[in-house]
């Protein structure tokens, strides 16, 4: 009678072991970095604290101006080095649209606000929705696996990067009075929106985990 249940019991003792030791090492087989060695993080960091520390006019369409050409230059700083340091050339390319696109657009804001002193009212519910969306962005970020693979946590943090610039721009769409920045504001969000979707699809096929 036992020889007629070891060799199944055997066969499932090996299949069990197999079955154990092929889940571990998947979970084993992602190397995570640690936050704050990640030099995206660094770059995100250094943004937020830049934005926080902005004076807030209260105008939203001259608030929206002065925190959104921060928040372009932080996505130009994170796309020179993914050209730095990248080696994917789809992400490399990305990288360079970004920082073509989101220079031609500081240019329009600085425009913008050389011209364009604060007006009245005052809209500090605006102000409100620009740092709820900076707060949920780095929310974002930190809950991100990182890799320390730099086309793959570039775009990672890209998404989070680009969501909170069209959340931006949803703000200043709801509350400016402008044409010119409620212009500019639509532009951003169809533009970082197809962005969005193209780096979605990249880290679709090249993730790790």
């Amino acid at each position: 009678m036992n020889k007629l249940f070891r060799f199944p019991l055997l066969a499932l003792a090996l299949a069990f072991t197999t079955l154990t030791t092929s889940c571990d090492k998947d979970e084993d087989g992602l190397e995570l970095q640690a936050h704050d060695d990640n030099v995206f993080m660094r770059q995100m960091h250094a943004m937020m604290t830049q934005m926080q520390a902005m004076p807030k006019t209260q105008d939203p369409d001259n608030d929206f101006a002065m925190m959104m050409k921060m928040h372009h230059q932080g996505a130009i700083t994170m796309s020179q080095e993914e050209l730095r340091s990248g080696s994917n050339a789809e992400m490399k390319a990305m990288a360079q649209q970004i920082i073509d696109k989101q220079q031609a657009e500081i240019r329009i804001l600085d425009a913008f606000l050389s011209r364009h002193p604060p007006q009245q009212p005052a809209v500090p519910a605006f102000n409100m929705k620009q740092m709820e969306s900076m707060e949920r962005m780095m929310q974002a970020n930190d809950l991100r696996p990182l890799t320390g693979d730099i086309d793959f946590d570039f775009a990672q943090l890209m998404v989070d990067h680009h969501r909170s610039a069209m959340e931006n721009s949803q703000a200043e769409i709801e509350y400016g009075r402008t044409t010119a920045m409620k212009n500019l504001a639509h532009s951003i969000i169809d533009e970082q929106g197809m962005e969005i979707q193209m780096l979605q699809e990249w880290l679709l096929e090249h993730k790790k985990y």
